[in-house]
């Protein structure tokens, strides 16, 4: 039996992505799944698709306190309880600091910090008294910071930085508070990137068919969240930058700056 079986599990942005990915591995393993999403078609699609499986699902923009709070009281109104946590939810950018809008690194903020940080307010009672987990979904960004990400990479340092003191604080209530870092995945975040002025760019800049599968990726989370690991860092191109930048980040600078930049332009 799954570990999973009979659990309510929210997942954050689960319309797409590693989130719909995740909503869909964890209806298949018997859990009860609320989800929500900006985008009313998607997750319209995702539920009649899954029509008679035990799934909650609204629209939301986590960036908004109301709305996750309307999300986690909904949850709990039709689930009854929660066990699981996963703050997926989250947006890119890519431009480079000294061009980028104000209102655009706000958003990063807001969405990929501020997200999380409301959701989990909101359900912190219900996963306490379930003795369960809270998960963020991070990025290697979390680990180093990188050029034309500067925004994104803050944003991830925040989360996990959060992450990190809510575990211990949750230790005595056995609540597991884990974060996760994927390396580059066959998802529409760098296409759905914001630009210096908080716009959609529309492409990615990444050779997509030599990415991590999706469906990998959220197998190796559902894992990690199962043995109730303290965080994960995904690949090994991206355990080779953390532990790099740990030991020589001076050789981890000169390197990440000849892989983003050509002739002096951002190229990644």
């Amino acid at each position: 039996m799954s570990y999973f079986n009979n659990k309510v599990v929210v997942v954050t942005g689960g319309s797409d992505g590693i989130g719909k990915t995740l909503v869909e591995f964890l209806l298949d393993q018997g859990a009860k799944v609320a989800t929500c999403g900006r985008n009313y078609d998607k997750l319209y699609s995702l539920q009649v698709k899954y029509a008679v499986a035990p799934l909650h699902a609204i629209t939301c923009d986590v960036s908004n306190e109301q709305d996750c709070k309307r999300f986690i009281e909904s949850t709990l109104k039709t689930f009854g309880k929660i066990d699981i946590l996963i703050n997926n939810a989250g947006i890119s950018m890519r431009a480079l600091f000294r061009e980028s809008n104000f209102d655009a690194i706000k958003r990063i903020m807001d969405v990929n910090y501020w997200g999380a940080v409301y959701c989990t307010k909101f359900a912190l009672e219900s996963i306490i008294e379930n003795k369960g987990s809270i998960a963020g979904i991070s990025s290697l960004v979390g680990y180093r910071g990188i050029p034309g990400r500067t925004a994104y990479s803050a944003s991830k340092h925040a989360l996990q930085g959060w992450l990190e003191g809510l575990r211990v604080e949750m230790m005595n209530h056995d609540v597991n508070v884990l974060w996760i870092a994927p390396g580059f995945t066959t998802t529409n975040i760098r296409s759905n990137a914001l630009d210096k002025d908080g716009q959609p760019i529309g492409e990615s800049p990444m050779n997509e068919s030599q990415l991590m599968p999706v469906e990998e990726c959220a197998r190796i989370i559902l894992n990690a969240i199962a043995k109730r690991k303290r965080s994960l860092v995904l690949t090994f191109e991206g355990k080779r930058m953390v532990f790099l930048n740990r030991l020589m980040p001076g050789l981890a600078d000169n390197l990440i700056r000849k892989y983003f930049f050509k002739e002096g332009k951002l190229v990644k």
